[in-house]
C-alpha cells in the first residue's frame, strides 16, 4: 500500500494484514491519504476528512466490514484531490480541522456539487450543527460517536439519495421535464434552477427535493411531515428547526428585488408555495 504525503507516494515495505477487514495495516499519519480497499469492486466509496488517525482507522475498520470502501484524508487540499480523482458516494467531514474552516469547506462543496455530506461536530456545538445544515450538509454525528451510529446514518442518507434519483427518474418517465413559476424555471433532468434574470442558481440535493415537492403541489399547504423525507434531515433534537432551516435557505435563493415571497408560512400548519406553476412536458 502507498500513502500520498504532500503529493509524494510513500511505499510501505512491511505491512501486516488484518484477516477481519482484509486491508494492509499501515499507520495513518496526520498528513497522509489512506484508502482501505474492500473485497467488492462495486463497494460504495466514503471519503472521511479528519485529522485524527485513530478515528479514521476505527471508522475504516468498521465500514470495511460492511463492504464500504473508505478513503481517509486529513485536510481540505487532500479532500479536493480525492474528489477530483475518485467517484465518491458520501463525505464525512470533521468541522474542527486544525487551521481550516470546516463550515467554509461544506459551503463550497454544496455550491459545487450534490455530494451527500455528513458533518462531525462536538456534542455541545448545537450552533455548529444548525449552521452546517443551513450551509448544505445532509446530516451530522456528534463526537464521541459509535461506528454503528455512523454506519446507520450513512446507509439512511444513501437510501434517500437513491430514492431521490428514482423519484426524479419517475418524473421524467411521466413526461414532466421542467416547471415554470413567476419567471423561474426548474429543469428536472438537469436539476437546474434558472432565475427570471437568467442566472443559474445552485441547489443542494435537499433544496432541489424540497423545491420539487413545492412545485408539484403549488398553492397547497404542506406540513413539516410532508417535507421531512425530501429535506433529508434525521429525526433528532433539531428535527423541527432543521426543516425550517431548509425552507429558509431555499427562500433566500428564490428572492428577487421587487418580487413577492414564493414560499409562505401558514401559521400552525406548514408552508405554501404561493404562485401558479406550469408543468412542461
Amino acid at each position: 500500500m502507498s500513502l500520498l504525503v504532500n503529493g509524494t507516494a510513500l511505499v510501505n515495505h512491511g505491512p501486516t494484514t488484518s484477516a477481519a477487514s482484509g486491508y494492509d495495516q499501515v499507520p495513518l499519519r496526520r498528513d497522509a491519504e489512506w484508502t482501505a480497499p474492500t473485497a467488492s469492486g462495486s463497494a460504495q466509496h466514503v471519503l472521511m476528512v479528519d485529522d485524527d488517525p485513530s478515528m479514521c482507522r476505527m471508522v475504516a475498520d468498521f465500514l470495511g466490514d460492511y463492504d464500504f470502501r473508505v478513503t481517509a484524508v486529513s485536510n481540505g487540499r487532500a479532500m479536493a484531490e480525492a474528489l477530483g480523482r475518485d467517484a465518491i458516494d458520501l463525505l464525512v467531514l470533521d468541522l474542527r480541522l486544525p487551521g481550516e474552516d470546516g463550515m467554509q469547506i461544506a459551503r463550497q462543496l454544496r455550491e459545487q456539487s450534490d455530494l451527500a455530506i455528513i458533518v462531525v461536530t462536538g456534542r455541545h456545538a448545537e450552533a455548529d450543527r444548525v449552521m452546517a445544515l443551513e450551509l448544505g450538509a445532509d446530516d451530522y454525528v456528534t463526537k464521541p460517536f459509535s461506528p454503528r451510529e455512523l454506519l446507520a446514518r450513512i446507509r439512511a442518507l444513501l437510501r434517500r439519495t437513491r430514492s431521490s434519483a428514482a423519484a426524479i427518474g419517475a418524473g421524467r418517465t411521466s413526461g414532466v421535464r421542467a416547471y415554470r413559476f413567476a419567471g423561474w424555471e426548474l429543469v428536472v433532468g438537469l436539476r437546474r434552477l434558472t432565475s427570471p434574470d437568467g442566472r443559474v442558481v445552485p441547489l443542494s440535493n435537499g433544496e432541489f427535493n424540497l423545491l420539487a415537492s413545492f412545485v408539484r403541489s403549488p398553492q397547497r399547504v404542506l406540513t413539516r411531515a410532508d417535507l421531512l423525507e425530501l429535506s433529508r434531515l434525521h429525526d433528532d433534537e433539531v428535527y423541527e428547526r432543521a426543516i425550517d432551516v431548509q425552507v429558509g435557505r431555499l427562500r433566500r435563493k428564490l428572492v428577487l428585488a421587487g418580487t413577492p415571497q414564493l414560499i409562505q408560512t401558514t401559521r400552525g400548519a406548514g408552508y405554501l408555495f404561493a404562485v401558479p406553476v406550469e408543468a412542461l412536458r
